[in-house]
């Protein structure tokens, strides 16, 4: 594994980390009415905290996309989700809890599950694959479980609704990693003209734009301890899918490497849980103000 795609990849975690963490510091205050709404980023951009958030998050996708263009997806994504750790290490700053045991269980359990994974599977570029089917029915395939995942998160926005559009958020930058991979290769090959007259670069934004939204529509209605454990998990597994399924990723397949690698990703997902499970972590959006009711006029007196 090279050394700049680990540095790139953890400065990337590590932006991402703490952009979460400020964003939904801000995201948690924004009016109800705004759910699922691209009104709710036009709200928050008058909130410095959530700038401030979203300028970490551009930062750690450019080191993302620059490790992207160094090394395979399926390496990548695992390094992205450590930027749990980095949001962990802000709210713990914050709260002054220690980590304690479930803290220091879920370090190993995602530290070593990303270890595993990569030694195990020691991923390779290739060739992308030719067939255009099969890489439409990967990205369709996710961006409708995405879809059937936001329908069911509007219906529970302040029950199971938090996480599900926080997984159909990742799934949704998944293949947005993805394409802009495809993407980085494409400028590479035919230039900054050859990039424009392509439909990569657009997906890549709107898949960005709509993630967003879905992301601080969750921030907005759970804390961190709700929605962030889904989105961390489900983003490297959507990558490593697009990776392997159209992008020519090459994982080492026999029966010991693949017990290995699927070790590695359930101790990943643990490892996720038990730190968006810990009591560092925000525990709920902050109280909403009720609304006033207006004080009762008695009539005049005659």
């Amino acid at each position: 594994m090279s050394v700049l795609v680990l540095a790139l990849a953890l400065g990337a975690a590590c932006c991402l980390g703490f952009g979460f963490v400020l964003q939904q510091n801000a995201a948690q205050r924004a009016p109800l009415s705004d759910f699922l709404s691209f009104r709710l980023l036009l709200d928050l951009a008058r909130v410095p905290r959530w700038l401030g958030g979203i300028a970490l998050m551009v930062a750690g996708m450019a080191l993302g996309a620059a490790a992207l263009g160094q090394g395979e997806l399926s390496l990548v994504e695992p390094l992205l989700a450590t930027n749990l750790l980095f949001a962990l290490a802000l709210s713990r700053k914050q709260c002054g809890r220690p980590l304690g045991r479930q803290g220091w269980a879920g370090l190993l359990l995602l530290a070593g599950g990303v270890t595993a994974f990569v030694v195990a599977g020691r991923p390779e570029g290739g060739t992308a694959t030719a067939d255009p089917l099969r890489q439409w029915l990967i990205i369709g395939g996710m961006i409708g479980l995405a879809l059937l995942l936001t329908a069911r998160g509007r219906r529970s926005r302040l029950g199971s609704g938090p996480v599900l559009l926080a997984l159909a958020a990742g799934l949704l930058y998944g293949v947005q990693d993805a394409l802009t991979r495809v993407s980085g290769q494409k400028a590479a090959e035919d230039g900054l003209a050859g990039l424009l007259t392509g439909w990569q670069p657009y997906a890549v934004l709107a898949l960005g734009v709509t993630g967003l939204v879905l992301v601080q529509s969750a921030f907005e209605t759970a804390s961190l301890r709700k929605s962030l454990p889904a989105l961390t998990a489900a983003q490297p597994l959507a990558g490593i899918i697009c990776g392997v399924g159209f992008l020519g990723d090459r994982l080492r397949t026999d029966a010991v490497a693949l017990t290995w690698e699927a070790g590695g990703l359930a101790a990943v997902v643990a490892g996720i849980v038990l730190l968006g499970l810990h009591p560092a972590m925000p525990t709920g959006p902050a109280a909403r103000p009720a609304p006033v009711a207006a004080p009762a006029v008695s009539p005049a007196s005659p």
